[in-house]
């Protein structure tokens, strides 16, 4: 028997896409190590049917999707389902997806791309298609990609997508150089700063920071998300990592309170037990020239099925991080104010000496937030 061939979707399809899209922004801070999806159930050109991903462990996009049609009364044999995600075809914390959709008796599906999990990539599609399901695909693509960067990052390359924030002048300085910096930048900035440290499941930064500002490094004024049968859903809180190649975070460190992971080059017993004793968690990590190898810290993060690292440090870490090529993302909140060159710079670890060496990034977002102003800048790889 040949193999099926997968459609090319049609015009009519991408509205009902575009609705399952707005339904999987819905788990942006609740799905933690899981992609966010969303689907739509349709039959003779009406939804019977929606739903979301909300929390690893639970139900996928489209069994929910066939609950809801349940629950509204709605026979879905022979629907369509729109979904934002190849469905996946193996067996983890939930059955499979694509049997669930065959059990219901759907007749098509349309996805907006392949799953670039090695477990299902294609063979969600397969499995579909081998039970006489119509499948087209993709459509939309770019749109679900970016809602799901970091878990498609991880699946290809075994590194998490790395957003670093910096905020301070328009002349990018983040500090005076007395160290004050509270506030450069708007109330407004702030919140949003928090909704993006809320989207990510690790946030990353460094001993300096800690010793000098003792971080709390959690997300505030964020609103806990509503679940799809209108019951509020926990945020999951990011994990919070400290880089500290020589150990030298203080055990009353606020980041501590709650548990937190300390990245190491050092191995010294007593003050891991310290430490330890305190609440952190403990990794001793490769050094490159006395200091933690950056890659083998995203890459342990990768491994615990982080997809999204935010990145809250000084000037030296955040440059070594851009001069290690790690940055996938910048996050640059600029207030409408000059702090003069004596302040300290944003990059002070980059350290460039030609500019052959000049890191490229191409503008995805400027816009304001407040009085300030967000860009949003991706490496040029």
């Amino acid at each position: 028997m040949p193999e099926a061939t997968i459609q090319m979707p049609t015009a009519a399809d991408a509205a009902w896409m575009a609705r399952a899209l707005q339904l999987a922004i819905h788990g942006l801070y609740t799905t933690g190590v899981n992609p966010r999806v969303g689907c739509v159930l349709v039959k003779d050109n009406q939804l019977i049917g929606e739903g979301w991903h909300e929390r690893a462990g639970e139900a996928h996009a489209e069994v929910m999707a066939l609950r809801d049609a349940e629950r509204r009364g709605h026979d879905v044999k022979g629907a369509t389902a729109y979904v934002t995600l190849e469905p996946c075809a193996h067996h983890g914390k939930t059955p499979p997806c694509a049997e669930a959709l065959i059990n219901a008796g759907i007749s098509r599906v349309v996805a907006a791309m392949a799953d670039p999990n090695p477990l299902v990539a294609g063979k969600g599609f397969a499995l579909l298609q081998a039970a006489g399901i119509a499948v087209a695909a993709p459509l939309m693509a770019a749109e679900a990609e970016a809602l799901n960067v970091g878990f498609v990052k991880r699946m290809r390359l075994g590194l998490p997508w790395v957003r670093l924030k910096m905020a301070g002048s328009l002349d990018g300085r983040s500090a005076l150089a007395n160290g004050q910096s509270q506030w450069i930048t708007g109330p407004e900035a702030r919140a949003d700063g928090h909704r993006f440290r809320a989207r990510a499941q690790a946030i990353i930064t460094g001993v300096g920071t800690v010793v000098a500002d003792d971080p709390q490094l959690t997300v505030r004024g964020v609103d806990a998300p509503t679940g799809q049968t209108g019951q509020p859903l926990p945020r999951i809180a990011p994990l919070r990592v400290v880089v500290d190649s020589q150990l030298r975070t203080p055990t009353s460190a606020n980041i501590l309170r709650g548990g937190g992971l300390i990245a190491t080059a050092s191995v010294d017993p007593i003050k891991t037990a310290a430490l330890q004793a305190a609440g952190a968690e403990i990794v001793v990590l490769p050094s490159v020239d006395g200091r933690v190898d950056l890659d083998a810290l995203l890459r342990h993060l990768a491994q615990r099925g982080t997809n999204e690292v935010h990145v809250e440090a000084g000037a030296q870490l955040s440059g070594s991080f851009i001069k290690a090529d790690l940055v996938d993302e910048l996050l640059l909140y600029m207030a409408p104010t000059l702090l003069g060159s004596d302040a300290r710079g944003w990059f002070d670890g980059l350290n460039l000496m030609t500019l052959d060496q000049k890191v490229l990034l191409q503008f995805q977002d400027v816009r304001m937030v407040g009085p300030d102003l967000r860009i949003i800048a991706r490496a040029v790889k």
